[in-house]
């Protein structure tokens, strides 16, 4: 196997015959396999070398001098540790959310969705399973049933993505959430998918295969639709909001605690009490996420905290007791608006100060 290969591989411009090609060879030997991962932390460290005047510069002069050398080589050691694969990743994962959207495929091998190239996933055969772009990926084709592979795609926070699965399916994953999905569906039998965070489903019709979300515990079953889910697991609730068609939510344990959905409705399944409520609502305000927008109407500032944290990968800290009381209404575009512009903007309802120390703004009482 040549250095070209590894060498194009490595920054997105392998075809997928080299990639596949690339693939083989890995696998044929652990000789190989070593081969390769000396490979990819030389490609690492010089990648890291030529970037650092342009990405990290900025962190470096406000680091003391004595520091500079030791934050260059810290940031070294992460790259390669993060190249390394499986190991390292969960073992950091427990403890700090990644700040790049990860890919796990079903045979445990993780990638990493940084890279501005398309890139081509290919099965064990050599055949063309999905292409892979900055911001989505989309997939092709059907398998038997027993030959089903589920991976899962993670979304931290501050990022969102896009993924058309193989059914033509398409689901808009908002910041802090992960699916486990079919990389190809069977030609029998539901098809099924798993969401803990918040996404935006375009279902595409099969009335012989229902769409079914599993969402913590509670299953929302459609045959074609639009809606949304929301299912962080720090929330005590799913929500489920339809846009257009029919779905049917009910609790994942008991298929008989079922509410039927129309447009315009929202369903919300209590964790706690296991029961299941319907109320009409504006959609809109639900799937402002999708268009890069966070609506809110009088919403408690502690749900604003949250949204915010996501979306803007921070933590807030509130010492505020008259804040914590306080409902909002309005709508805010993500791409013109930092976080300062929002929190000085809810300033003027109700009177607080913050302090930023890096990711983290503690909001107290004002002076």
């Amino acid at each position: 196997m040549t250095s070209e290969i590894i060498s194009k591989y490595l920054s997105n411009e392998a075809s997928e015959q080299e990639v596949q090609a690339l693939f083989d060879w890995i696998e044929a030997s652990d000789e190989n396999k070593n081969q390769f991962i000396k490979a990819k932390k030389i490609w690492a460290l010089t990648t890291l070398s030529s970037d650092l005047s342009i990405e990290t510069a900025p962190v470096i002069q406000m680091q003391p001098k004595n520091k500079i050398r030791q934050y260059v080589q810290y940031a070294a050691i992460f790259l390669v540790f993060l190249g390394l694969g499986t190991t390292i990743f969960l073992l950091n994962k427990t403890t700090e959310n990644p700040k790049e959207i990860v890919l796990e495929l079903g045979d445990g091998r993780l990638e990493y969705l940084s890279g501005k190239a398309q890139t081509a996933l290919l099965n064990d055969k050599g055949e063309l399973i999905a292409k892979k772009f900055p911001n989505e990926i989309v997939y092709f084709g059907k398998v038997a049933d027993q030959k089903v592979i589920y991976n899962t795609l993670s979304v931290p926070y501050g990022k969102r993505f896009k993924l058309k699965l193989s059914d033509g399916t398409i689901v808009s994953l908002n910041s802090g959430t992960s699916l486990r999905y079919p990389e190809q569906f069977g030609l029998n039998g539901n098809r099924d998918v798993y969401l803990t965070g918040e996404a935006f489903f375009e279902v595409a019709k099969d009335k012989m295969h229902p769409f079914i979300v599993h969402a913590n515990q509670a299953d929302i079953e459609v045959l074609g639709t639009t809606f949304n889910v929301s299912a962080y697991p720090e929330n005590p609730t799913v929500n489920s909001t339809l846009i257009e068609g029919s779905i049917r939510m009910s609790e994942a344990a008991n298929s008989t605690n079922v509410i039927l959905l129309e447009p315009n409705q929202m369903a919300t399944w209590q964790n706690n009490s296991k029961k299941l409520a319907v109320k009409e609502v504006d959609p809109a305000f639900y799937v402002a996420w999708t268009k890069g927008e966070l609506a809110f109407k009088d919403t408690p500032f502690s749900i604003i905290a949250k949204i915010i944290q996501r979306t803007y990968d921070v933590e807030i800290i509130n010492e505020n007791s008259d804040l914590a009381k306080q409902n909002f209404t309005g709508t805010i575009k993500i791409s013109e608006s930092s976080v300062e512009n929002i929190l000085d903007l809810l300033k003027r309802d109700t009177p607080f100060n913050y302090s930023i120390d890096q990711k983290t703004i503690t909001i107290t009482n004002p002076r």
